[in-house]
């Protein structure tokens, strides 16, 4: 490495230091930005260190996202320990654009190249979760297990393939462009492959419309999802319904960290494809285009069940109703939301096998995803939906400091 190529390196870590610093304000302008349209979000380091994984609060939303499970075959808590020590170096230098290291031409290079020499900033994040699996007799962490982590039960309308479901350790990788994601992957890959065997893995994308709409994503269904979503840049939000605190019920260790709920969601877009725009509509309680409240013209108009309690303009039974119904019981059960669209071609029939990668972040499973899923039981939207895979896994704490490595408190 060049000494200018190390000084810019080392800037870029200061850089990143100074923004975990005052993150929660960084978060907020960056935020209002994207969604108001009144400035032009230039691609960043997102830091890696604080209290919290920032990858799960970072905006704008990177273009693509990618998640692998993955199972771990250490023999011991020492190995176990080595890998996450592995994992967090990789992830450090991947979320600060470190250049790669050079060696000798006689061995294998320490990476694949495909984002050259110096990496650019890309609004690369990469948060790492565990599974309930990994709190069995192999390591000795039964005690330590978060009190709600279970192995994610089969729930209304599923078809769970084991084959895509739950895992010991789970990587979801965000950016923007995918060279910039398959090199993290890799590279996690490359460096952990002492450790971790591949389970299952699943990428997409979250582009937001381009046209007059907005810049809130849509679904393959054509409806905008994530109108609604928590304010990330509202501290009072995070802290409220995403983040483990002290006073919680929990194991120390986790503090500052954050149940993952993940359900990939087939969609049967051609039967959907099918259906009437105002059935559609009813489903899901809101217009298609503009993807305001049924009866209004603002997308981020708040519906008035209240004043609605027969159903006439915003039925019993559709989505947002059934999913937030405004009261103040619901107001529990908020949740964030940072999934993205996926297809994988077609099936066997030659029909597409198009979904969401549904992806929520909570302080509580029972009182948020599971308390959302309860209420959703039995919805009309069923009828073209179908979870075939996912899991429940905690998100690991940040980590404070350059010495320290992901999972340090839960292996203390």
């Amino acid at each position: 490495m060049t000494d200018l190529r190390r000084r810019s390196f080392l800037l870029g870590l200061g850089a990143a230091g100074v923004a975990g610093v005052a993150g929660g304000a960084a978060t907020t302008g960056v935020a209002m930005a994207a969604a108001d349209g009144s400035g032009d979000h230039q691609p960043r380091f997102v830091p890696f260190e604080g209290a919290h994984k920032q990858g799960i609060t970072a905006q704008p939303v990177p273009a693509l996202g990618l998640m692998a499970a993955f199972d771990v075959v250490s023999g011991d808590r020492d190995g176990l320990r080595e890998m996450l020590r592995e994992l967090t170096d990789e992830v450090r230098g991947l979320m600060a654009g470190r250049p790669p290291q050079q060696r000798s031409p006689a061995y294998p290079p320490v990476d694949s190249g495909i984002l050259g020499d110096l990496p650019a900033a890309d609004d690369l994040s990469v948060v790492v979760g565990v599974g309930a699996s990994l709190f069995d007799d192999r390591f000795g962490l039964r005690d330590r297990r978060p009190r709600e982590l279970v192995e994610m039960p089969f729930l209304a309308n599923d078809r769970l393939d084991p084959a895509r479901s739950h895992g010991d350790i789970l990587v979801t990788v965000e950016a923007n462009h995918p060279d910039t994601v398959q090199f993290a992957l890799r590279q996690v890959m490359r460096r952990t492959r002492g450790h971790l065997v591949l389970r299952w893995m699943v990428d997409g994308y979250a582009r937001g419309s381009s046209g007059s709409g907005g810049s809130t994503q849509r679904n393959l269904m054509g409806f905008k999802d994530g109108t609604a979503n928590l304010d990330t840049g509202s501290r009072r939000a995070m802290d409220r319904h995403v983040w483990v605190a002290p006073a919680d019920d929990e194991p120390a260790w986790t503090v500052g960290g954050s149940y993952i709920a993940v359900r990939l969601i087939r969609m049967l877009v051609e039967f959907w494809d099918r259906t009437r725009l105002s059935e559609q509509e009813a489903i899901v309680g809101r217009h298609k285009l503009s993807g305001a409240p049924l009866g209004n013209t603002d997308e981020h108009a708040q519906p008035d069940f209240a004043g609605d309690p027969h159903g006439r303009l915003t039925p019993l039974d559709s989505h947002i109703r059934l999913a937030n119904p405004r009261t103040r019981a619901s107001e529990e059960s908020l949740i964030l939301r940072r999934g993205f669209s996926y297809t994988r071609g077609f099936d066997a029939a030659g029909q597409l096998d198009q979904g969401l990668a549904f992806v929520s972040y909570q302080r509580s499973l029972e009182r948020g995803f599971l308390a959302v899923q309860e209420r959703l039981k039995g919805e009309p939207l069923e009828e073209y939906t179908v979870p075939e895979g996912g899991g429940f896994f905690f998100a690991l704490p940040g980590v404070r400091g350059g010495s320290g490595y992901l999972g340090e408190g839960l292996l203390r």
